[in-house]
């Protein structure tokens, strides 16, 4: 349970942080965690920082050679895509991605994982444990001859009991196995276990890794990439609106926007552009139709899309690079004034592109220019100059200040830098937890994160056997809407045979535990709803014996994410003593709490008060007997219940 507690503020920060402010607008976020900032006090700044050993020599401020300092991940690729490891999944699921290995004069362990791992996938879309135990088989055997993707593959499967028995311990040594060959997927997996068991000072450095690997990688928009972690469910109902958002270009809102943008509609024109540039709602990203819609739309004057034309030039994304248009772009945005278009000439006269020279004065002004005007980038690339000593006197106080101010605005870059601050001790305080973290939420966006678009698109399609196996794969990397989408299918339509067993398909009691499993990591990692489904699950006895005790820690650690429905279960197990001491006046206290956080509570509260009255006025009454009270407490509680998720989710 301190666990919990331990875990819950920062994580929370992580679930607020995870869309980019350029398509903000676009993004509805179906939240599966109250949105909180980051907030330091001066207790964890270092008191003399300047003096810290870690920090690079600084140079007069204004030497030109300091440009050579600026730490950006946006010029170079990565010299191998984590997409095309021998690890990865995407190329099975993606027909126009390069051919997997094992198409190819490959060894033989590479043709047997792509085999094996083609099968399973397909065994688990038809629903055939027949053939999804035979292509366990074939990845066991691949393993076996040492191929770290089968290795990375069979681990999973051994960590959730697919056709084998359940092994954490052989599922984390073949993740290691497979992380010492280099597979980031296994990396991903034995980070998230350090990160589960508080060993920070296995996890940072891991997580720090990835980190960096997601920023880098060259399938994701250099600029923040927008994740869309689309939720399933909304308490026990479907998210039926913001699956109906997530169909792509079969959504009537989109067609309806391409019909618009068709007609000469410069807004609808830009819009188009924005959900092909970052890839929202279910659509695939696509740069050449990006670059066409802002083209139009500039054409047709609207002038937002001037910023990102200038972008897409500098990155060369859809288009060949090329500095000296992206520099008339970007001009042309910032006269409008476009704030975050200071931020794209900053960078280009930080680094002497389509400018006449390096000018680390007006780099600077320019940054401050779109930092005045609340642009995260803006306080992002000032915190780097302060940091770096580029252009200015290193003030890390300054730097850090900056760089907090891009982490609550949602900037990657920034997490990633403030995560390093804390890691080395450099300004701020160390504290591995705090940097565990941030490094976690910026690896999360890695490219490994695509196979949770493979897992909407098959729930959407009705392949539940597929969605179900890729969202659990990305379970055991760490991810909590992942966890909470998993078990969500397990308990809706873990009947339909789509669970894989130690022998077959899942038996009630396994797709129980399994579920359960799931549930409780995404409790871990702030999910009050799975907190409240545990709580349920230890106070009914479902998929596990009844245990009062148990449901009443779930419940608290949903109470201390200020969650009214926890609250007044806590009341009502106060109030008849189960597992917790029978108190009246603790009760009453969780009652009005649950009042005060959401004003949905109060018919329920307002008939368990009543009952709270009678019990403790007329203890004695005919009224208030033990069958009397029987009955009203189930009407009381399943009435409670329905209410308040009727409500809360609209």
């Amino acid at each position: 349970m301190a666990r919990f507690l331990h875990h819950r503020p920062l994580l929370l920060l992580l679930a607020a942080v995870s869309v980019a402010i350029v398509a903000a607008s676009l993004v509805r976020s179906a939240a599966a965690v109250r949105p909180f900032v980051l907030v330091l006090s001066v207790d964890d700044f270092l008191k003399d920082s300047s003096a810290h050993p870690s920090l690079p020599s600084a140079d007069s401020a204004g030497a030109e050679g300091d440009a050579d300092e600026w730490d950006d991940f946006a010029d170079d690729s990565p010299g191998a895509d984590p997409l095309l490891s021998p690890s990865s999944w995407v190329p099975l699921l993606d027909p126009s991605s390069s051919p997997p290995p094992g198409d190819g004069p490959d060894s033989p362990a590479d043709s047997l994982f792509v085999a094996g791992a083609r099968a399973m996938l397909s065994a688990a879309s038809e629903g055939d444990d027949a053939a999804f135990i035979t292509a366990a088989a074939q990845i066991e055997a691949a393993a076996t001859a040492g191929h770290p993707g089968a290795q990375s593959a069979l681990a999973f499967l051994s960590g959730a009991g697919m056709t084998r028995p359940a092994s954490r311990s052989r599922a984390f040594l073949l993740h290691k196995f497979a992380a010492d060959a280099g597979d980031l997927q296994s990396k991903m997996a034995i980070a998230y276990s350090y990160f589960r068991q508080e060993m920070y000072e296995e996890a940072v450095v891991l997580y720090a890794e990835l980190a960096e690997a997601a920023l880098t990688s060259s399938l994701i928009s250099k600029e923040p990439p927008v994740i869309e972690p689309i939720r399933l469910h909304s308490g026990t109902e479907e998210n039926k609106e913001a699956l109906r958002k997530s169909r792509g270009e079969d959504d009537e809102d989109f067609q309806i926007t391409e019909y618009q943008a068709q007609r000469g509609n410069a807004g609808a024109m830009y819009k188009l552009g924005l959900l092909y540039y970052y890839g929202l709602r279910g659509l695939r990203r696509d740069y050449r139709k990006a670059f066409h819609w802002f083209s139009k739309a500039v054409e047709k004057g609207d002038t937002r899309a001037m910023e990102l034309l200038g972008e897409i030039y500098a990155r060369g994304a859809g288009v060949e690079r090329n500095y000296t248009e992206a520099y008339k772009w970007l001009a042309l945005a910032a006269k409008q004034p476009h704030y975050s278009a200071y931020n794209g000439l900053g960078y280009l006269y930080v680094k002497g592109y389509g400018v006449e020279k390096k000018n680390l004065t007006k780099a600077r002004e320019y940054f401050k220019l779109a930092a005045d005007n609340k642009e995260a980038g803006g306080h992002y690339n000032l915190g780097v100059l302060y940091l770096k000593g580029i252009g200015v006197k290193r003030d890390i106080i300054e730097a850090s200040n900056h760089l907090l101010q891009a982490v609550n605005a949602g900037q990657p870059k920034a997490i990633y830098q403030v995560a390093k601050l804390f890691q080395k001790g450099i300004g701020l305080k160390r504290n591995l937890h705090m940097a565990t973290m941030l490094y976690k939420s910026v690896a999360e966006r890695g490219p490994w994160s695509s196979l949770s678009r493979w897992a909407l698109e098959s729930y959407l399609k009705g392949d539940l056997g597929k969605a179900l196996l890729l969202y659990s794969r990305m379970a055991d990397l760490g991810y909590e809407v992942a966890q909470s989408n998993a078990a969500w299918i397990l308990d809706r339509y873990g009947d339909q045979s789509i669970c894989m067993g130690e022998s077959g398909f899942c038996t009630d009691m396994e797709r129980h535990l399994r579920s359960h499993a799931l549930w409780w990591q995404a409790s871990e990692q702030g999910n009050e709803h799975a907190a409240l489904l545990i709580g349920d699950a230890y106070y009914y006895g479902r998929g596990v014996a009844r245990d009062y005790e148990r449901a009443a820690e779930a419940y608290m650690h949903a109470q201390s994410q200020s969650n009214a429905q926890a609250m007044f279960n806590l009341g009502y197990m106060h109030e008849h003593g189960h597992g917790l001491p029978l108190d009246l006046h603790l009760a009453k206290r969780y009652y009005d709490q649950a009042v005060e956080v959401d004003s949905a509570a109060k018919l329920p509260v307002m008939l368990a008060l009543t009952s709270l009255w009678l019990r403790k006025n007329y203890a004695d009454s005919f009224m208030c007997s033990a069958k009397s009270f029987q009955n009203f407490r189930f009407v009381l509680l399943t009435h409670c219940r329905r209410y308040i998720l009727s409500l809360r989710n609209g």
